[in-house]
């Protein structure tokens, strides 16, 4: 016990002061995507190489396609497209992620009637509907230490009876269909649902295959999308934190 104790006060205190502070994030992290559109000479080479169709000829992004791969930024000679820091994507509405040379229209706070009963704390239900495993790890990630997502009153519980709202992930397989929406029915009302990953939102790299529904906004209405391949858990939590009202007010900068 005693050792425990001394790892614990060599290690210090561990939990990301976020978002009262902005996270300090690796070289290698990309967030949304920048357009240039005066850089941009109309090659279409970007749209080409896009493995999941996320960039139309007009040089818009669908972040609810993209996978961050950034395949489009090393093949364009005129860097039109480029990867920021930015962590915050998460939108309240599917059509808010067509991102073009202006900026993304962030998420929002709950409305009025489901905010009086869920804004002070958040207990959620997540059900991996054929996920590959990336999203779903980097929302575990939120429960350690170092995240701490208990501390704004948001927790994951094992029983859909005890929740407030449904996180999903994955590309929503036909054989998962049915099991979602019994976990949807399940969950009393006012609730939320929130679709995280490329492939919740739009199907991802398994999208217009024939045992893929394409989205979960195709089967249920969903409240808010956070998107990525996976999202890094800092995107995940912005957007849970915007969705309850409860981001720090200076990094609050909903458009």
């Amino acid at each position: 016990m005693f050792k425990t104790i001394f790892t614990r006060l060599k290690q210090k205190f561990r939990t990301l002061p976020f978002p009262e502070k902005e996270p300090q994030l690796v070289d290698k992290f990309q967030g949304c995507p920048e357009i240039n559109v005066k850089k941009c000479n109309l090659c279409q080479e970007c749209c080409n190489i896009c493995p999941t169709a996320a960039i139309s000829h007009d040089i818009k992004i669908d972040l609810g396609k993209c996978i961050f791969c950034q395949k489009c930024t090393k093949i364009c000679p005129n860097q039109t497209i480029q990867f920021s820091k930015d962590y915050r994507l998460a939108v309240n509405k599917r059509e808010d992620l067509i991102l073009s040379d202006k900026q993304l229209k962030k998420a929002t706070v709950l409305g009025q009637a489901i905010k009086k009963i869920l804004g002070r704390s958040l207990c959620l239900r997540q059900v991996s509907a054929g996920g590959c495993n990336g999203c779903e790890l980097d929302i575990n990630v939120l429960s350690t230490i170092v995240f701490d997502l208990s501390r704004f009153g948001i927790q994951f519980t094992a029983s859909p009876r005890h929740a407030d709202g449904l996180v999903i992930t994955g590309p929503i397989t036909c054989n998962m269909k049915e099991a979602l929406l019994q976990t949807y029915e399940a969950i009393s009302e006012p609730k939320i649902v929130i679709a995280v990953g490329a492939c919740a939102i739009s199907g991802g790299i398994y999208a217009d295959h024939e045992e893929v529904l394409n989205g979960a906004d195709k089967l249920l209405p969903v409240d808010l999308f956070i998107p990525g391949c996976p999202p890094h858990p800092i995107t995940i939590l912005d957007g849970l934190l915007r969705l309850i009202n409860k981001t720090h007010t200076s990094l609050n900068d909903v458009e």
